[in-house]
């Protein structure tokens, strides 16, 4: 095996497509945002079609060669796959290019890794990282071999340095999910004390680089990183949004997608999926100026299957009209009357108001809006009441509360629950049939 350098990274670029694909140009545009955002000089890229891939190689011999010969033209620090590879083709590929060898999956893990701030975040990642590396590690010690024979005088000292590290690896793997599994018995915590207060909750979904991030700030004061970039922000953020006709809710910022997600990233960052999993409705956000929107739109609906948030509502947000002429915010309706379509720009504050409303009609349905009186014990229904926003005037004597409603129904409704008081609140609820 050659030494791999540990410095540099000017990168060539090798760009695998078959005949079928019509979005070749694209995928590789998106992967040199990758590389860029990875922080690699990008030296140069070289497409390479594949119809039956090598199973020694991936690509093919002959395009193998031409992208050694351009390793050794450019001085490259290594070389950048736009596919997975499997362990034994990274490794063919490393012998034979004399340089470190990077597939799709390991570039993606590796922008996470620079991208996590939480103590969560940081876990996850390096929890990808070492199921990614665990199939990939190679001899690279033969000193502590301890099974080269069993002559007197040949066997060795101690266990292989492969199985040393395949122990070490397997033992921070269990250790790291034990403290994701602390944090994520936290996170349940939290969001079972918001479906206790029975705040609608909104989730921000999209691909990477929509504007995600940029639209929760401009709903909210969440102050997240923001930047035309892939993969931007990582950590789930979570905020309040007042001004609402429904009344308060909590919105979430996830992060983006992206087509082919390592699963192994996928499977680990439960905190931020579960957001989208457990939400009332997802704002699916796309970048109106771009002309596959729609491929991606079905790349984001593909990856919230496989999470299990397929059948979760959503609103269609269409991000970024200002680099659209004459193209003016708006919601479009369906057959039913109901929002389905927000056109905005985030970045330039137009049409915000717009996806106001249509949260406020999706999350709220039918208001109620009405006086209603509750004894001094119904303490525990009172408090429910005020930190569901659904108090509009408040009066107390020596009989009780004195209450002005103003909620819609749907948070009304499961503040019922089998409360001895709630009668007042189930009659405006509730209300008896009409005689006829």
């Amino acid at each position: 095996m050659f030494d791999r350098q540990k410095k540099g990274d000017r990168a060539v670029l090798v760009l695998p497509h078959s005949r079928g694909e019509g979005d070749a140009i694209r995928r590789g545009e998106e992967f040199a945002e990758l590389v860029s955002s990875a922080g690699a000089e990008i030296l140069a890229s070289i497409p390479a079609r594949v119809e039956n891939p090598n199973p020694r190689f991936y690509i093919g011999s002959g395009k193998a060669d031409e992208v050694a010969e351009a390793v050794r033209a450019l001085e490259a620090d290594l070389v950048l796959v736009d596919h997975e590879l499997s362990p034994v083709q990274e490794r063919n590929l490393e012998k034979h290019l004399k340089t470190r060898v990077v597939d799709r999956a390991g570039l993606i893990l590796d922008i996470f890794a620079q991208r996590a701030r939480s103590h969560e975040g940081k876990l996850e990642v390096e929890l990808a990282q070492l199921k990614h590396v665990a199939t990939r590690l190679v001899r690279g010690w033969t000193h502590l071999d301890a099974q080269r024979g069993g002559a007197i005088g040949n066997r060795g000292p101690g266990e292989t340095q492969l199985e040393t590290d395949r122990r070490l690896l397997a033992e921070r793997v269990k250790m790291l999910t034990r403290r994701l599994e602390k944090v994520q018995v936290q996170r349940d915590q939290q969001r079972r004390a918001r479906l206790r207060n029975t705040v609608p909750r909104v989730a921000l979904v999209g691909y990477t680089n929509a504007g995600k991030s940029t639209l929760f700030n401009a709903l909210t004061t969440g102050g997240v990183y923001a930047a035309d970039q892939l993969f931007a922000t990582l950590d789930p953020t979570v905020r309040k949004v007042d001004g609402l006709s429904c009344g308060p809710a909590v919105i979430a910022d996830t992060v983006g997608f992206i087509r082919e997600l390592p699963h192994d990233l996928v499977a680990a960052f439960r905190a931020t999926l579960a957001e989208a999993r457990d939400a009332d409705l997802l704002i699916h956000v796309s970048d109106a100026a771009d002309e596959e929107r729609e491929l991606l739109r079905r790349v984001v609906d593909e990856v919230l299957e496989e999470i299990g948030a397929g059948d979760v509502p959503q609103l269609s947000v269409m991000n970024k009209i200002d680099l659209i002429d004459d193209l003016a915010p708006r919601v479009d309706r369906g057959d039913d009357g109901k929002p389905v379509r927000v056109w905005l720009s985030a970045q330039a504050g137009q049409g915000l108001d717009g996806l106001r409303d249509a949260l406020g009609e999706l999350l709220g349905g039918e208001r109620i809006r009405a006086d209603i009186e509750l004894p001094l014990t119904a303490g525990r229904l009172h408090a429910r009441l005020k930190a569901a926003g659904a108090i509009a005037s408040e009066a107390i004597d020596e009989h009780g509360w004195r209450l002005g409603i103003d909620a819609p129904r749907a948070v009304l409704a499961p503040l019922l629950g089998d409360d001895v008081h709630a009668g007042p609140l189930r009659d405006l609820i509730e209300p008896a049939p009409a005689d006829f």
